[in-house]
């Protein structure tokens, strides 16, 4: 009987010393993004941790009033330094598993320093692959700091959560570890990351608001960053890639109104052609469009042309503003190498192909679908 009671206290103290290392979620700091910052040979990071306290299960937290967000600061001469030197001032464990989002600056970028501090992340076993990067020409420390529009949860911005606006607008494509560390490895080695600014576009009744603005790319390689493509310069990335959503075109009619097509959907096919000892490139871009607004009567044959003057005049002048970078904005190199890896060896030079102005052999823009949704658009657009 003794036996018996004893194998029992043995069994209960089994399963009991299993909560002994279980750490308390109220004691632990969360981490929902973070800014890196390179100033005089130093990491400079900041960390943006937030309020789960203060957020219910609805996607707006349950005081408006409190502060859901705060910045931990620390530098150091290389990340780990810099992430030990913040825990030097904390009150309670960090906890990184629930990490969404990487800001960094420009100074970053162009020191070479994107590399060391993703591979300081993906190292640590509570963080993922699937962490968002974005670049920054502004301070890393005003971007942790802006807040979603009517105070709605830190975990539902536009940074933290970019596919949720992606599906409606389709400028930027989100990229994150992943896409980051894969990149750099396929040929040429350049890597888009998306731009953000910070633009106080937004007014309440106490002020304006800052807001973050995906307005371009950065590209960078395992070696350097090529610079930043950015504004109307950007436009054609998003009708060269068929991961693109949605998106508009708007284009000035004879009579001076403007008229606007929605592109719901983009399909994007690139030939490598080589002839005589040159790379060249036939594209084929298809889109389904519909009618957003008109401004005055339209033929459904003045709608495809104008469309296809537009989306050719982006994807062109993005290009030629890739070329002066020395950027393969368009993957050309990664395109020969999938579908033609002999021709690719025998041109490619440390992966990257010696493009040109006349590259684009062919250019071929085809709407494929012109909806109208309304009746009364299908009264003005006439076949």
């Amino acid at each position: 009987m003794n036996k018996r009671i004893l194998v029992m206290i043995v069994l209960l103290l089994t399963f009991l010393s299993g909560c002994l290392d279980m750490n308390e979620p109220e004691r632990m700091l969360y981490v929902n993004g973070i800014g890196i910052d390179f100033k005089d040979g130093k990491y400079e990071l900041y960390t943006q941790f937030v309020n789960f306290s203060n957020t219910a299960k609805s996607e707006q937290p349950i005081d408006v009033e409190a502060v859901q967000a705060e910045i931990g600061h620390a530098t150091g001469e290389t990340m780990d330094e810099a992430i030990f030197e913040l825990y030097h001032s904390v009150d309670q464990k960090i906890y990184w598993g629930l990490m969404t989002y990487i800001v960094v600056s420009e100074e970053v970028m162009v020191n070479r320093k994107l590399s060391p501090v993703i591979d300081a992340f993906i190292r640590f076993k509570e963080t993922r692959y699937q962490i968002w990067v974005y670049a920054t020409k502004d301070s890393v420390q005003d971007v942790l700091l802006i807040r979603p529009v009517l105070n709605a949860s830190l975990t539902l911005s536009k940074l933290s959560d970019p596919k949720n606006s992606f599906k409606q607008e389709s400028f930027i494509e989100p990229v994150d570890f992943r896409r980051v560390i894969v990149g750099l490895n396929e040929p040429s080695h350049e890597v888009n990351i998306p731009l953000v600014s910070v633009e106080e576009n937004w007014q309440s009744l106490n002020g304006t608001i800052k807001a973050p603005v995906l307005s371009g790319v950065g590209v960078v390689t395992p070696t350097s960053f090529k610079g930043f493509i950015s504004g109307d310069k950007a436009l054609g990335i998003q009708w060269m890639s068929s991961k693109m959503k949605r998106g508009q075109v708007t284009f000035k009619l004879d009579g001076g109104n403007y008229f606007t097509m929605i592109i719901d959907h983009v399909e994007v096919k690139i030939k490598p052609i080589v002839q005589k000892g040159e790379v060249k490139f036939d594209i084929d871009v298809q889109l389904e469009t519909s009618v957003s607004s008109i401004g005055g009567k339209i033929t459904k044959a003045q709608i495809r042309k104008e469309i296809k003057k537009v989306i050719k005049n982006d994807i062109q002048a993005t290009y030629q503003e890739a070329l002066e970078k020395d950027i393969d904005i368009y993957n050309f190199s990664n395109v020969l190498y999938r579908k033609n890896v002999k021709e690719w060896k025998k041109y490619h030079k440390d992966g990257e192909l010696d493009l040109t102005e006349d590259s684009i052999r062919n250019l071929k823009v085809t709407i494929t679908n012109l909806t109208s949704e309304r009746k009364s658009y299908e009264e003005t657009i006439k076949p």
